[in-house]
């Protein structure tokens, strides 16, 4: 069974879409706002989540990231709701639906492993990050979803 679980209390706005200590997606909500700098998601992660936050007059120093190999499996990829409204499925590696969310404009998904689909309750505009290069005919598998 999914398990689906604020971060803590002082995030409420922030959801981790997990089986057991496999998290599948994490989802950070338009309104979501913090007063510090954290990040969201574990520090092992490729991909890394964060709310970070700046007082008038901050500054983010100029800097470049250096060419770090990095060692990686699968696909992650963040998907940021522009317009409309629809609901994600997260789905286990079994290819089995553990949870439905509706997300909004200004709503963010952040899909780390097992699988996914959207249905558009009305006409949406998705903003996708994902990881590349992507590879034509052997980056996915597309499935069938009996519960639809």
């Amino acid at each position: 069974m999914s398990e689906s679980s604020p971060q803590s209390s002082e995030a409420p706005d922030f959801e981790v879409i997990s089986e057991g200590a496999r998290a599948f997606a994490y989802i950070v909500r338009g309104h979501a706002t913090s007063d510090s700098t954290r990040f969201l998601t574990p520090r092992d992660l490729n991909l890394q989540l964060g709310m970070i936050s700046y007082r008038r007059g901050g500054s983010v120093k100029p800097h470049q990231h250096l060419p770090v190999e990095r060692t990686k499996h699968g696909t992650m990829e963040a998907v940021f709701v522009r317009e409309g409204l629809c609901d994600v499925d997260i789905y286990d590696d079994a290819r089995v639906r553990v949870a439905t969310r509706t997300l909004e404009p200004g709503d963010l998904v952040l899909l780390v492993s097992g699988g996914h689909g959207f249905r558009m309750h009305e006409d949406t505009v998705l903003l996708e990050v994902k990881e590349g290069p992507y590879i034509e005919g052997g980056d996915k598998v597309v499935f069938d979803d009996p519960g639809q």
